[in-house]
């Protein structure tokens, strides 16, 4: 009878370490992925339980935001931390 077992996959090459291509968070802070729905006011509400905090958000994503009133599904926001 012949031998139907598959070989083994040989991962003695492999080295150990990491890689990703997801954006870093910035040290100390944490980010939030904007969804459908959401304002710069019920993010800072989520986050800080005050949504007149709004600013906060805003002011670290000066470079991605330039209205206040128009941040868009997928955009990737850093939220300081309270």
């Amino acid at each position: 009878m012949a031998d139907t077992r598959k070989p083994k996959a040989d991962f003695s090459d492999v080295e150990s370490g990491s890689s990703s291509t997801a954006p870093e968070a910035p040290a100390g802070g944490r980010t939030y992925t904007v969804v459908k729905g959401d304002s710069l006011s019920k993010i800072a509400k989520r986050f800080y339980g005050d949504a007149q905090q709004w600013r906060r958000i805003y002011e670290a994503n000066r470079d991605q935001i330039q209205n206040a009133d128009l941040i868009h599904p997928g955009q990737t926001l850093r939220v300081p931390e309270a």
